[in-house]
């Protein structure tokens, strides 16, 4: 096996000149680095990754722990984040979580050495803030933030809860359900609020039971759905807490022999890529800019990681209306 001491010897330096053009190749002069660059071709050597991470005191890997596959939203955002890595050199290593495993999922990703962290699953309290804190490694929230207001990137939450219910209070509708996730994570609690501010700044009538949150797995969704369609007075419309509980909303509905929107006018959050697919066409609410929010969130994490900048990031994105066709006036 082809070792650096093989390379330095070919090349005539030392195996000290040999780590320098390996690990900061821009501190050696240029004739010394063809030289030794060439050694490398010659003999096909290949760096020990593990060698060159120890000197150099960084691995070239990011921790991500996203969300669950089932949300469209992750798909999206993991897709982006692994994708701008890659292109900048950096080894996305993935975990896809739930909210009832989380003290699983930081533990391993604790055990091994990472560059940065980057995470979507922080809750609002969630101790785990300032653990990473204390150990002075680079990393960012998206989607959720953490009660502290710092490293993260968001869309503005309650501003898209608060257009979510003015969309369809112009529509005309005067029955109006929410539909959410747990009221721990930031991204769920402040668009619930903003919903709320909404229903009451235009003086609709919110019965109790048209408040649902739910655990956003499949089963809960449903029974949530078949409890509202079966009150009644059923809504004439749903807020959701995000494109994938509208989504599977919209399943629930055609189940029930339910149209969409002739029958229910349904509205989601967060503009995911499918949502403008032509079978679906979800009316939503999302950022303004169109900008992945995964993205710029490695983006951040990168920045922060080469320039060893720990400065604080705070991004909420703003947020429109993208109106489809899953809403109607009435």
């Amino acid at each position: 096996m082809v070792s650096s001491k093989d390379v330095a010897k070919l090349a005539g330096v030392s195996q000290a000149t040999v780590s320098r053009v390996l690990n900061t190749p821009e501190l050696v002069k240029k004739n010394t680095l063809e030289k030794v660059m060439n050694a490398i071709n010659d003999l096909s050597y290949i760096p020990n990754a593990h060698a060159r991470s120890l000197v150099q005191n960084k691995t070239g890997t990011i921790a991500l722990l996203s969300g669950p596959l089932h949300n469209p939203f992750f798909v999206d955002t993991t897709t982006a984040i692994v994708n701008y890595a890659s292109e900048m050199d950096y080894r996305i290593q993935v975990q896809f979580v739930n909210d009832k495993k989380l003290s699983e999922a930081y533990t391993t990703a604790f055990e091994q050495k990472f560059d940065g962290i980057i995470l979507s699953c922080i809750l609002n309290d969630d101790p785990i803030f300032e653990k990473l804190t204390r150990m002075q490694i680079p990393f960012i929230t998206y989607n959720r933030k953490h009660q502290n207001n710092e490293y993260f990137v968001e869309i503005d939450n309650y501003e898209a809860g608060y257009l979510s219910a003015k969309h369809m209070i112009e529509q005309g509708h005067k029955y109006i359900a929410w539909v959410g996730g747990p009221l721990n994570v930031s991204t769920f609690n402040n668009r619930y609020l903003g919903f709320i501010q909404a229903i009451q700044d235009f003086q609709i009538h919110l019965p109790e039971e048209y408040k649902i949150i739910t655990d956003t797995t499949k089963q809960s969704i449903s029974e949530s759905f078949y409890k509202l369609i079966h009150l009644q007075q059923r809504p004439t419309a749903i807020c959701a807490g995000s494109d994938s509980l509208a989504l599977n909303l919209i399943d629930d509905a055609t189940l029930e022999n339910l149209l969409v929107p002739e029958d229910l006018s349904i509205i989601g959050i967060d503009n995911v890529n499918i949502s403008q697919h032509s079978l679906i066409n979800l009316t939503t609410i999302g950022s303004t800019s169109g900008k992945n929010l995964g993205y710029l969130a490695i983006e951040k994490l990168i920045d922060m990681i080469k320039n060893k900048n720990n400065s604080c990031v705070k991004i909420t994105e703003p947020v429109r209306l993208f109106e489809r066709s899953t809403t109607r006036k009435i």
